[in-house]
């Protein structure tokens, strides 16, 4: 861990029996406070992906695109770097991105199905990634530690988020000063498994996010943005949902 960086107390994966006390909620990897009662968030007033498997192409497939690492280019991740990958699944990203930030930085990987997690644990166990930590999310909150993050990634499941501008709202603290969320997604809609760009753009403006970049990923199946945190964090009473708007891609 860097000096000056709020710890996030990520300690060395020695073995499988570590990783799974680590992440069974017996004792955290990672503490937070009990969630704050902050008043009522918005409904997305649009469709919400249902959950699918985590595994939707294999990673040799993904590999020969060089998908992740594109991706970890374009949103400019670095080693020495720490790094949440939100939705991590079965850890595609979540090796990819150990080896790059290296031993000097930090991954936080999570899910919010304790069988995922249990078996992305058994992986960072067995290929003994000590810089990688997994834990269990919610729905509605990621329950990341403060300060801590240079970029949080979700990709291919931003759509899949009951509670989008909850979970929006709740992830901001969690951004280091020069912080980014990265989102990859298709440029179809929700229910579709994807995310118009223009409504991905509204819902965190919406929350007090800025796009500061936006391009297309082809080896990644659709598109990068890159969203930082500015200004104060709206009340969620004030928050406005986005609509789907008629010119935004329909289903095929």
């Amino acid at each position: 861990m860097r000096p000056g960086r709020p710890g996030i107390g990520l300690a060395a994966v020695t073995g499988l029996a570590l990783v799974l006390s680590a992440c069974d909620g017996s004792t955290p990897l990672i503490k937070h406070d009990q969630k704050e009662d902050v008043g009522t968030f918005p409904d997305a007033d649009r469709p919400v992906a249902t959950i699918i498997s985590s595994r939707w192409s294999t990673e040799e497939a993904r590999d020969r695109l060089n998908e992740a690492a594109d991706v970890m280019d374009k949103a400019g991740i670095a080693p020495g770097m720490t790094v949440a990958d939100i939705g991590a699944g079965q850890g595609y990203y979540t090796v990819r991105l150990a080896n790059r930030v290296g031993a000097e930085g930090r991954v936080l990987a999570e899910d919010i199905m304790p069988q995922v997690r249990d078996a992305l644990a058994e992986r960072v166990a067995r290929e003994r990634l000590d810089n990688v930590s997994v834990r269990l999310g919610e729905p509605a909150d990621p329950k990341l530690p403060p300060n801590s993050f240079d970029r949080v990634l979700m990709v291919h499941m931003y759509h899949e988020i009951q509670q989008p501008y909850e979970f929006l709202w709740r992830l901001r603290p969690s951004l280091a000063a020069t912080g980014e969320v990265i989102v990859v997604d298709a440029d179809r809609v929700p229910q579709n498994h994807g995310m118009p760009p223009k409504l991905l753009e509204c819902e965190f403006a919406a929350v007090g996010y800025k796009l500061v970049e936006m391009r297309e990923m082809p080896s990644a199946g659709g598109y990068l943005a890159a969203f930082r945190a500015v200004g104060p964090r709206p009340e969620p009473d004030a928050i406005k949902p986005c609509r789907l708007e008629p010119g935004d891609r329909q289903p095929s």
